[in-house]
């Protein structure tokens, strides 16, 4: 096969593309603004392009999206009708979309069976087990996320508001996060009340400056997250009978190893590489003729 091939991440906040030659050689990269096809599918297109054409410039050829085949690893793939618009509307020869959990998960452990938990203001975990995938979790901040960035900044605020009416100790965390509503209960009711998971998570850092110094609140927090995660993971450890890597990733998945059952710390693994390298791996299966080479 001849072309360009194109591996594609796509996210709420950027969209990353790496464009490679047929056996994997990488050429150049591009990066361009949000790619979530469910909130905003006709700005994802944009964004599509032009992360494609900026990987194209970065490689010093000539942009080419007609003659290019390319895997996109994209936020909001699970609604079909959404998947056929865009699909429908990608300027390559040949395309494929995916989750942006598979690309992630070909990065972090290459074509063996393992899992990975994504721990970021969302949480989910990929399982791949004789070339089959199986999710666990991941159903969205109002029903699921245990553990998420934006459940441990929810809780922030709920143990705020607790302190305040002398239910719970009012330790640093709490005046913190109050001042930082002008010491207005009313003025975190209303936050929360429209809060989107990414606003929730925004306090998330604050919990664990504060877990690193001791306080108490902080430190109950990380506790329930943390069982969150370790609940998870041992669903996880149950369908892969603890064979194959095990990792990490997203923004939290630095952070919370130390807060983590033994059992899960022992079991971690660092990623082989990132989701957009797992993209790019995927293109060359599908549409090369050699592995990707890093």
């Amino acid at each position: 096969m001849t072309g360009f091939i194109l591996g594609i991440d796509g996210g709420g906040t950027s969209c990353r593309a790496a464009l490679a030659d047929g056996r994997g050689r990488l050429l150049g990269r591009g990066k361009s603004g949000a790619s979530n096809i469910l909130t905003d599918p006709d700005t994802a297109l944009k964004h599509i392009g032009e992360a494609a054409e900026h990987a194209f410039a970065d490689a010093g050829i000539e942009p080419d999206l007609a003659s290019t085949s390319a895997i996109l690893g994209l936020a909001g793939n699970n609604v079909g009708d959404v998947v056929g618009y865009v699909t429908a509307r990608l300027p390559f020869k040949r395309s494929e979309i995916v989750s942006d959990g598979v690309i992630a998960l070909q990065g972090a452990i290459g074509d063996e069976d393992g899992a990975i938990g994504i721990v970021g203001t969302g949480t989910v975990y990929i399982i791949r087990q004789n070339g089959l995938f199986k999710s666990i979790a991941g159903w969205g901040f109002q029903v699921s996320d245990l553990g998420s960035g934006a459940r441990l900044g929810q809780l922030a605020l709920q143990e705020t508001l607790l302190a305040f009416d002398r239910i719970r100790p009012m330790t640093p965390l709490c005046e913190a996060i109050l001042s930082g509503f002008d010491n207005n209960p009313e003025l975190i009711v209303d936050f929360a009340r429209l809060a989107k998971p990414g606003e929730f998570g925004r306090y998330t850092p604050k919990v664990f400056e504060f877990a690193d110094r001791g306080d108490e609140t902080a430190l109950r927090i990380l506790r329930t997250g943390a069982a969150g995660i370790d609940e998870a993971l041992d669903a996880v450890e149950a369908v892969t009978g603890g064979q194959g890597m095990l990792c990490l990733l997203g923004g939290l998945a630095t952070l919370y190893p130390p807060h983590l059952a033994e059992r899960h710390r022992t079991r971690l693994s660092a990623p082989r590489a990132d989701a957009l390298t797992g993209a790019v791996q995927l293109a060359v299966k599908a549409y090369g003729h050699a592995e990707v080479r890093a």
